[in-house]
This record gives structure tokens, C-alpha cells and sequence, in this order.
């Protein structure tokens, strides 16, 4: 739970750290390449400390530009643009709807398999709070009283649908072999020496961090430089929540497994709106923390699973022995008559009954006994069959 707890804090108070590098004179695109090189230091030096190398080939680093394109660069810069005229509670909240881009590409692709009602029902949900949320039907608010319509929400909403993007993308191409594109270069990272997740997440944010350098010269300026707020915020932001988080991701995957790594998903907009309210002084509406609610419960349902099957039971029958049939009564052939004693239920035969005068009468003798089956010989003992090595952690999805 400790770990649930500080991902989450880590992962939500992204936005007010991109708040409040914003402020204090840094914009959107200088904000996106120094979280992306931050972030990306922070990986290398983890990678090399667990012995993971960078993938190597030129179609694997293509397969990686592209995730890093629609997965960091571009949201980032959406995100941190978005930040600018939309609160930062309601910053988070707009980005937990990935999960709902993600069932709808599913479904336009046809590799989304559970189709049941309860989750179409979470995606109309969602997407009904984010359209309360936005309310076209009413004048546009000021950033200063909310900041819940225009062009941000648009630029969030477009941040989300890029990490929705980028998860369907990763899960093609780049997860499940270590290093991606199938080239079965990688190994398990627990043995060192190999391309780990570690290691493919920071050649990924090394290949945003370039792809946000490439536009600089279209970025404009920035006057927050000399602002320690403004360095302080946008430092926090790229090594501590984007860094940082992606270790912290990936170690809470392979400990507590996905179920808890997806609880988060949920904490995100919480803190973010706790840390808007409380840092930053944001005002919040009536309505819209009521499409809050209504988008967080859409999440729900869309992310609901179905429950895994329970393997069928087989019942042992009272009587066991009876399956078995008994062996005959009467092995041994019975004695004649004549020499069985009167009480035979004793366990020591009783003495003759007969007057002295009587003469004695010979027993005849006892039949012999069939001998024992000789026994038989155990059966030799079978190998148990070799151990299998575990298989190789994929890399978690990029935040």
C-alpha cells in the first residue's frame, strides 16, 4: 500500500509542477524536453546500475522514436499546454480517461475481446462526464474561475487519446521481448547483461527528449531560466514524476502485480485536485466536480474485467473402498464338518464334551493353507521433470 501511495502522489502532482513551472516563465515545449531529459538521466543511470543495455538496431529504435512520439513528447507537451488555462484537479481527471480511448481503439481494431454490456455502459459514462465537463451549452469560464472549457480541455483530452495511442502501439511492437520489434535480443533483466525494461524505457524518453529538441526553434522563448521556482518545479517534474515513476511502475507490477499498478490509475485525479486546491488555491464548481464523479465511474466500469473462471471440483465419493471389489470370502477350503468345535466364535476352541468312556475320535488334519502371493517389487522412482526458468517482465506502460 506504501507503494500505491507514493506512486500516486508522485504521478498526480505532475500537473502542479507543470503549473507552477508555467508561472513562474518557462513554456510548454522547454517544459517537455527538460522533464524528458531529466526522466531520461534517471533511467540510464538505473539501467546501467542493473546491467541492462540499450536496445541495438535501426528498426528497433524507429518502433521506439514512434512510442516516444505519441507517448511522451507529444503528450507532454499537450499536458503542459492544457495546464495553462485548465485547473490542475481537473487536468488529472481529464487524463484518466485513457483507459476509455483505450477500450474505444480496441474496439475499432477488433483485438478488444470483452464486449460486455457493463463496459460499453463505463464508456458512454465517461465520456458523458467529460461532455459535462466541458458544457458547450454554456458561456466558456475563465481560467481564474476554473478554467473547464476551452481549447486545454481539448489539449488534455488530445494527451489522453496520445497515451491511449501509444499503449495499443507499445503492446504490438515493443513489449514482450525486451527489446521490442521481435528481435528476441533481450533477456530477463533479473540475470544482467541484457536489454531490459529499464533500459527500453529510457531509450524512449532519450528519443523524446530529442524529438522535443528538433522543434526548440519553434518554441519560443522562455523567461523563467533564472526563476529556483520555476527550475525547482520543472526538476521535481522530470526526475521525480517521470523518472522515478517509471521504476516505481515497474517494481509495483512485478511485486503486487497489475491489479494494484491499475488502483493508481484512480488516486491520480484525487491528488491532483487535492494538491490544485491546497497549493495552488484552484476553485472548483459544482459542476465540475459532478462530471468528476461521472467520468471516474465511467473509468470504473470500462476498466471492469471479467472475473477468471474457477477450475471445476471433483468430488471423491463417501464409500472409496467400494469402487474396489472385495476378495472372495473363502480362500481356504472349510474344514469337514465333524471337526469343528462347537463354539466356534471363540478364540480358543472349548474341550470335548465326550463321556471318558467314549472313545477318542480323530480330527482330521487341517487342509493346507495356499502360500502368499509373493510381494511385489515397489515401482522405481520417476524423475520430476525439469524446473522452467520464469518468463521475462515486459515493460510497463509508460506513464
Amino acid at each position: 500500500m506504501l507503494r500505491v501511495a507514493v506512486l500516486a502522489l508522485l504521478w498526480g502532482s505532475g500537473y502542479l509542477w507543470t503549473g507552477l513551472a508555467l508561472r513562474h516563465g518557462l513554456s510548454p515545449l522547454h517544459i517537455t524536453v527538460v522533464r524528458a531529459v531529466l526522466g531520461a538521466g534517471v533511467l540510464l543511470l538505473l539501467a546501467r546500475l542493473s546491467r541492462q543495455h540499450l536496445p541495438r538496431g535501426a528498426g528497433v529504435w524507429r518502433r521506439i522514436a514512434v512510442a516516444a512520439l505519441l507517448c511522451n513528447t507529444l503528450p507532454f507537451f499537450l499536458a503542459a499546454q492544457g495546464v495553462r488555462t485548465v485547473s490542475t484537479g481537473l487536468a488529472g481527471v481529464l487524463n484518466a480517461t485513457t483507459p476509455l480511448w483505450s477500450l474505444l481503439i480496441g474496439l475499432a481494431l477488433g483485438t478488444e475481446r470483452d464486449r460486455r454490456p457493463v463496459r460499453f455502459a463505463g464508456l458512454l459514462l465517461g465520456f458523458a462526464g467529460v461532455l459535462l465537463i466541458f458544457s458547450p451549452w454554456s458561456a466558456p469560464s475563465s481560467s481564474a474561475a476554473g478554467g473547464s472549457t476551452g481549447w486545454g480541455v481539448l489539449a488534455l483530452l488530445g494527451a489522453a487519446l496520445s497515451y491511449a495511442v501509444a499503449f495499443a502501439y507499445m503492446g504490438r511492437y515493443l513489449t514482450g521481448t525486451g527489446t521490442g520489434a521481435g528481435t528476441g535480443a533481450g533477456t530477463d533483466a533479473r540475470a544482467g547483461g541484457g536489454t531490459g525494461p529499464l533500459a527500453v524505457s529510457a531509450a524512449q524518453l532519450t528519443a523524446a527528449a530529442g524529438l522535443g529538441a528538433l522543434a526548440l526553434p519553434a518554441g519560443g522563448t522562455s523567461t523563467g531560466w533564472t526563476d529556483p521556482v520555476a527550475l525547482a518545479a520543472v526538476a521535481v517534474l522530470g526526475i521525480f514524476c517521470t523518472g522515478f515513476t517509471f521504476h516505481l511502475n515497474y517494481r509495483l507490477i512485478a511485486l503486487e502485480g497489475p491489479t494494484a499498478a491499475a488502483t493508481v490509475g484512480y488516486l491520480l485525479p484525487v491528488v491532483s485536485t487535492a494538491l490544485g486546491a491546497l497549493v495552488l488555491h484552484e476553485p472548483l464548481g459544482a459542476r465540475t466536480v459532478a462530471g468528476m464523479a461521472v467520468v471516474l465511474a465511467g473509468v470504473h466500469l470500462a476498466r471492469h474485467r471479467r472475473p477468471a473462471p474457477t477450475p471445476p471440483t471433483t468430488s471423491v465419493p463417501a464409500a472409496s473402498s467400494a469402487s474396489v471389489p472385495a476378495p472372495p470370502a473363502a480362500s481356504v477350503p472349510a474344514a469337514p464338518a465333524a471337526s469343528v468345535p462347537a463354539a466356534a466364535s471363540a478364540s480358543v476352541p472349548a474341550p470335548p464334551a465326550a463321556p471318558a468312556s467314549a472313545p477318542p475320535t480323530a480330527s482330521a488334519p487341517a487342509p493346507p493353507t495356499a502360500p502368499s502371493a509373493p510381494p511385489t517389487a515397489p515401482p522405481p522412482p520417476t524423475a520430476p521433470p525439469p524446473p522452467t526458468a520464469p518468463p521475462a517482465p515486459t515493460a510497463p506502460p509508460a506513464p
